[in-house]
């Protein structure tokens, strides 16, 4: 009998794919759909051959990734589905691809956008193209903005940190089971939410990942969020003080001609926008409103959105302005002709429980404090000690877009300062956590400046190659082609032209302090 069960079982390993051979605690795919995990029902577990996925087209890309590649190039990839259940009020949905043959060895987490609900499959399917074990969560909810919380503390939980450590755990179990040896490298990459979720995993759970791309992290929620409103009042309290989109160009191009020769070019990008001095005023009408200007209350509405929000109090910065230069993304962005629901939402679903409350009533004083009470860390992802991250190894690699339409930049610039000088200093933590500023780009890519890069193939040169990033060349595409490239540097170095050769070439600048 003893003697039948070991030629099955060199029968078993001979069927497996040539990177599994050898590997006696390898399962099946199928197999996995019985696998004990706690706080989780297996609803899928089945072998995709390669080019057969039919699945729609939603999710998100992930930050810095190639171009997406179509789900009928995909290659044989065990699909496994799951929801799990740490609360009796949770219902995290999670899927973890695994390549059939050709892993990299290697482990992959994806973040969302906005308030999540939904699994990021466009990202699932770039991830597994290169190799990578890799999985997405949509958080504990399938709907759209902040309703899901409405009298649901569990799965405000969920949302703000719980889902994704939980995903982790469940993910890299099936990994394990699946290839029979625990991934080499674990890898976060996230953009915006996906940023927060990083950091959140970096200050929380510092042992679940080896390299974390944060990409403009939403990590100061209670104070993102009040920002929205902030700006919204500032637009739309008042009705003279809305600002119609078709003067946005002349409102960019007055900045551009203040401060675009700052940095010794002319590119229509500020390098550096904390710089630029420059006050809207300078294009206010000299009588009625016209299309070539902005009246008073405008204004006044555009540098209210350029200044922090404040406590009126107090005076006490709550969030950082946006950036001069990121003027064309204001009118879809925080400055939209009604406020942005991902910060409305969160007053009225969250803090005031209340689905018909009124944006123009927020106090910048009582109700932001409120807020931070109420959240008591849990979406805030501030801390700045992460030594226990960066004790075991960790990388945190961020980046940001200058301009910026939803999330200030300069909030990573103030995280990054306060993680610098809680581990000692810039050039203590330059080893293990890195920010790069990227000069006219916009919320996670896209805008006028270069922005296209290879964020996890950086990570991964990082980690693996102890490569660190003293530069990142990026690319602008227009039209399909790149027009521009340029590097960009870790803070609070600057890329500096040289003097000589095409401005639009990565080769003739230099990263230095300005």
């Amino acid at each position: 009998m003893k003697a039948l069960s070991a030629v099955l079982c060199v029968i078993l390993l001979a069927a497996l794919p040539p990177h599994r051979q050898g590997l006696a605690a390898a399962a099946s795919c199928e197999s996995l759909a019985s696998l004990p995990l706690p706080h989780t029902q297996i609803t899928r577990a089945q072998l995709v051959p390669a080019g057969q996925f039919a699945g729609t087209p939603a999710g998100i890309l992930a930050p810095g990734a190639p171009s997406f590649r179509p789900y009928n190039a995909l290659p044989a990839f065990c699909r496994v589905a799951a929801t799990l259940t740490p609360s009796s009020d949770s219902g995290i949905k999670i899927e973890v691809w695994m390549p059939a043959e050709g892993w990299n060895g290697k482990f992959e987490a994806v973040g969302n956008g906005g308030w999540a609900g939904q699994l990021s499959l466009q990202a699932l399917a770039t991830g597994l193209a290169r190799g990578y074990a890799i999985t997405t969560t949509d958080t504990g909810h399938a709907t759209p903005g902040a309703g899901f919380a409405f009298n649901h503390p569990e799965k405000l939980t969920d949302f703000a940190y719980r889902a994704v450590h939980e995903m982790t755990v469940r993910a890299k179990a099936l990994v394990r089971a699946y290839y029979g040896s625990a991934p080499k490298a674990s890898y976060w990459v996230g953009c915006s939410t996906g940023g927060r979720q990083g950091l959140k995993e970096a200050q929380r759970y510092p042992d679940d990942y080896n390299g974390i791309v944060a990409a403009a992290p939403a990590n100061y929620m209670t104070h993102l969020l009040a920002h929205g409103i902030w700006v919204a009042q500032a637009v739309l309290k008042d009705p003279g003080s809305y600002i119609p989109k078709e003067k946005y160009p002349i409102l960019h191009q007055a900045v551009l001609e203040a401060c675009d020769a700052l940095d010794g070019i002319k590119d229509g990008v500020l390098d550096d926008p904390s710089r630029c001095r420059f006050d809207p005023k300078t294009i206010q009408c000299h009588g009625d409103d016209a299309p070539t200007c902005l009246t008073a209350p405008q204004v006044e509405a555009a540098r209210k959105i350029y200044s922090p929000a404040k406590n009126p109090r107090t005076g006490d910065e709550i969030f950082p302005g946006l950036a001069p230069g990121s003027e064309m993304g204001w009118a879809a962005g925080l400055a939209a002709p009604t406020p942005l629901s991902i910060a409305t939402d969160y007053w009225k679903f969250v803090v005031f429980k209340k689905p018909d409350w009124d944006f123009k009533t927020l106090d910048f004083d009582k109700d932001v404090a409120l807020a931070d009470a109420m959240d008591a860390g849990d979406m805030n992802a501030t801390d700045p000690n992460l030594k226990a991250f960066v004790g075991r190894g960790g990388k945190l690699l961020m980046y940001h877009g200058w301009n910026d339409q939803l999330i200030a930049p300069q909030n990573s610039v103030n995280y990054y300062t306060s993680v610098a000088k809680a581990l000692g200093g810039s050039a203590r933590v330059g080893d293990s956590i890195r920010l790069f500023m990227m000069p006219g780009a916009n919320h996670c890519a896209g805008g006028d400046g270069p922005s296209n890069f290879d964020a996890l193939a950086v990570m991964e040169q990082w980690m693996e190659e102890k490569k660190a990033p003293d530069q990142i060349v990026a690319r602008r595409v227009t039209n399909g082609a790149v027009d521009r490239t340029r590097p960009l540097c870790p803070y609070p170095q600057v890329a500096v032209y040289q003097g000589a050769g095409d401005t639009n070439k990565a080769e003739n600048f230099v990263c230095k302090v300005r």
